[in-house]
């Protein structure tokens, strides 16, 4: 089997996994989150608006701090979202996986025995066997 159609294998059994199931499942209800949306749409103009102000030739700082006070509070009522919550915890989950399964193949490419090397948990110091920060 060549490395090409085994790697098709293994993206094939990670878009099977729970773990991806799940945040799959969640990414498209973000989607279909009508308030959501309209947080997200929200943001973006308040952010357009903090871009304008900050290339004003002669820049308005409370207006700015007020436009950027409107932004966290946008964002802050994003990340709230019960549905944004959930799919962030989904999105971890297939981080962690993906970051384990890079950590693999970075250990084989190594010359570690692909039966037998396991995924350092923690922090080891060398940058060579990390699957990721946190």
């Amino acid at each position: 089997m060549d490395v090409i159609k085994s790697t098709r294998e293994l993206g094939k059994a990670m878009q099977e996994d729970p773990r991806f199931v799940e945040y799959a499942k969640l990414k498209l209800s973000l989607d279909k989150d009508e308030k959501l949306q309209a947080l997200v749409g929200e943001f973006n103009i308040a952010r357009m608006n903090i871009e304008r102000i900050s290339t004003e030739e002669n820049r308005d700082e409370e207006k700015f701090k007020e436009a950027n006070l409107k932004l966290r509070e946008i964002y802050d009522n994003i990340m709230n979202n019960e549905n944004m919550k959930a799919f962030n915890q989904a999105k971890e989950k297939v981080d962690k996986m993906l970051s384990d399964i890079f950590a693999l193949i970075q250990l084989c490419a190594e010359g570690s025995d692909p039966e037998t090397c396991e995924v350092p948990e923690g922090c080891t110091g060398s940058c060579n066997t990390c699957s990721g920060c946190h």
